[in-house]
């Protein structure tokens, strides 16, 4: 029985995939056959180029894996990983998936640590899930100390695996309102991806709707209950002239940037990602 070829094998796939609604099919069917071939995209790519042939263990465990992705389980789920910046990260059930678009609110928060004058600038990223942006943070300013805190048992464990070998990151299983009070007043940057959607806006991609923690999604009525938390509690963090970063829904930036006014921060500011949306509001503690 003639092997399929890897060409026709990602093919049927991407077709699969784009009949089931999958937003990016092709890129999602070469990612599958590079997990089951233990090659990257570029490699694939590279092997259809070729003419590479499937053999039929592959083939069988490329079909199982489309099958889950075209229920639209995170594809993250089905790889075990998920890129940021520079990053490859370990997740699966029961942490948020780290997007591309928290890479660009992540540079802020490096860029004002690694302007920061002192010798070992402390930072902090409150909500840190997967540890995505605390472990960016750790390995992008060296010298920095970062702590990172989470509530959730589930995400933490995910976040123990990927933050395992930073040596200047520590890790906290806790409640963002009251952990680590040893630094209040120390900090220079405090980086927040929270829970920010409303109770009753039911994300619209099955993948989130479905797959990401509730914890990690919804943010009270209007969306901003841990938003409020996170100004209080970041006022005591920060030393005078610390930086604030809050990622945040497009819609939210002059809501979130009233919030901060009226608890005293300075100078709030929204900013837009790679696609034109407000993104993140940052602010300065008086």
């Amino acid at each position: 029985m003639p092997q399929t070829t890897l060409a026709a094998a990602v093919r049927a796939a991407a077709e699969r995939l784009s009949a089931a609604g999958v937003p990016d099919p092709l890129v999602d069917a070469e990612l599958l056959a590079g997990h089951v071939r233990g090659l990257s995209r570029g490699e694939v790519q590279a092997a259809i180029v070729r003419g590479d042939e499937l053999d039929d263990a592959d083939a069988s465990a490329l079909d199982a894996l489309v099958d889950r992705r075209a229920a639209r389980e995170p594809l993250q789920h089905l790889t075990g990983v998920a890129p940021f910046r520079h990053l490859e990260l370990a997740v699966g059930p029961g942490v948020f998936v780290p997007r591309p678009e928290t890479e660009i609110v992540a540079q802020l928060a490096i860029d004002a640590l690694a302007a920061d004058a002192s010798a070992s600038p402390v930072a902090v990223d409150l909500c840190t899930g997967s540890g995505a942006i605390a472990l960016a943070m750790a390995s992008e300013v060296p010298h920095a100390r970062v702590f990172a805190v989470e509530l959730s048992p589930d995400a933490h464990a995910w976040a123990a695996r990927n933050t395992a070998a930073a040596d200047n990151l520590t890790l906290v299983l806790g409640d963002l309102a009251d952990t680590l009070v040893e630094l209040d007043g120390a900090a220079s940057v405090v980086i927040s991806n929270p829970p920010y959607v409303p109770d009753d806006a039911i994300p619209r991609d099955p993948e989130v709707r479905l797959h990401d923690p509730a914890l990690a999604l919804y943010g009270g009525a209007d969306g901003l209950d841990v938003v409020r938390v996170l100004s209080t509690r970041a006022l005591r963090l920060l030393r005078q002239g610390g930086l604030l970063v809050i990622e945040h829904g497009e819609l939210q930036g002059a809501q979130i940037r009233e919030l901060l006014e009226r608890d005293g921060w300075r100078a709030p500011t929204t900013h837009r990602d790679l696609t034109q949306r407000d993104r993140a509001t940052t602010a300065l503690r008086p």
